[in-house]
């Protein structure tokens, strides 16, 4: 249903101009739907009823705003502000916007609208495009829920005061970063639950957000990170089958059966990246790809390259900085150099403290530098952050092997 109502909502906003009306009548009819297919059963076509419902709320809608206007102007018109004056400068548009023909990506590249800072596009396309919930991606943003529903909000009614078209911009490059943030952010809320969602891994969500990329890269042939990130995404694709057991608990990388992993998508992968890195215009999503390629294509967890992994961290954190990459270049340098190394590294990053794996990293590397106690706080503090199922069942089995035995 996810997808479904991401669907509905482009076609909607497209069809009315108006994005928060779109946005509001869908989860209207949404909510019709968990009512009436429970009662009646799914009906034949999902999206068309949903399209159907969603469509005839905007209409009534519509219609009772122009009644309330009606009488208003007849009783007070002086409050009745003017029409937009004709002339007024627009963006540049594609006039021929076949080249797209898919209503998501356009609704996509409204959110990602420069007028809008990067966190707000990112956020308001996951929430419209992705069908995340606010939940969803607050916990990716590490914000509290209500602050990113505030900014949702404020987003929406940006777009609607500024008159902002759902067209396809001129410039498409100046909008690729948020684009690529949103694909990505999509793809790791599949590749491992944040919102407290009963599957710790959840596969839709990531094959979604590989097509959505797909789709992008049909859009811009050619384009590095675009290739980079679709690379990414099919590495860390190809072994989501081994991140699982039978009961449904977390294996980590260095003890997954790598004979699982889909080696057609690994090689395909290996091909994207190859082809982006040939154009020679380094990016993020390079570098994240590049680190994953030595990941997927190392034949045993030994064989892993990690100072070749370390370094391409290193560069990472000068293309695109962020405490998240501070902490994964600290796990690379303490596989690479010993845990005291990566201790190092971890303790002097900022901004971090509200996230459950950057305790749960430095409580790793206080156990394998032979600090249980502290270990097993760090633990603790990480169990206490976290909702995904399989990350409390994970980080649970670690602070029972660390407690003393009686």
């Amino acid at each position: 249903m996810r997808e479904q109502g991401g669907h509905v909502l482009a076609l909607l906003a497209a069809r009315f101009d108006d994005v928060d009306l779109a946005d509001d009548c869908v989860q209207d009819a949404l909510v019709q739907a968990v009512e009436t297919w429970t009662a009646q059963g799914i009906p034949a076509n999902p999206p068309g009823w949903l399209y159907t419902v969603a469509h005839n709320r905007a209409v009534d809608r519509l219609r009772r705003a122009a009644a309330a206007e009606r009488r208003l102007r007849a009783a007070a018109p002086q409050l009745i502000p003017s029409p937009l004056d004709p002339d007024e400068e627009r963006e540049e548009l594609v006039v021929d916007e076949r080249e797209v023909g898919d209503e998501q990506l356009r609704l996509m590249l409204l959110c990602c609208h420069p007028a809008l800072d990067r966190d707000t596009q990112v956020a308001l396309t996951l929430r419209l495009v992705g069908g995340l919930t606010t939940a969803e991606i607050a916990s990716a943003y590490l914000v509290p829920e209500p602050t990113l529903a505030q900014r949702i909000v404020r987003a929406k009614r940006k777009i609607r005061a500024a008159g902002i078209p759902l067209r396809v911009p001129a410039r498409l490059e100046e909008r690729v970063g948020a684009l690529l943030s949103v694909l990505l952010l999509i793809f790791n809320e599949g590749y491992l639950s944040r919102g407290g969602h009963a599957d710790a891994v959840r596969v839709d969500l990531a094959d979604a957000a590989i097509g959505l990329t797909e789709r992008t890269l049909r859009l811009l042939p050619g384009h590095p990170e675009v290739e980079g990130l679709l690379a990414l995404q099919l590495y860390h694709r190809a072994r989501m089958s081994g991140r699982l057991d039978a009961a449904g608990d977390l294996v980590l990388l260095e003890r997954q059966d790598r004979t699982a992993w889909d080696g057609a998508l690994i090689a395909r992968a290996n091909t994207l990246l190859a082809r982006a890195l040939d154009r020679n215009v380094p990016g993020p999503c390079q570098v994240q790809a590049f680190i994953a390629s030595l990941h997927a294509n190392a034949p045993t967890a030994a064989d892993t390259d990690w100072p070749a992994i370390a370094h391409a961290y290193t560069r990472l954190a000068e293309l695109a900085p962020s405490p998240v990459v501070t902490l994964n270049r600290a796990v690379a340098i303490a596989m690479a150099d010993g845990p005291r190394a990566g201790l190092a590294v971890l303790d002097g990053a900022g901004g971090l403290e509200r996230y459950h794996l950057w305790h749960a990293a430095r409580a790793e590397l206080l156990a394998r530098a032979g600090e249980p106690e502290r270990a097993r706080e760090g633990f603790e503090r990480a169990l206490r952050l976290t909702s995904n199922p399989a990350e409390q069942r994970h980080l649970r089995g670690r602070i029972r092997e660390l407690s003393p035995r009686t």
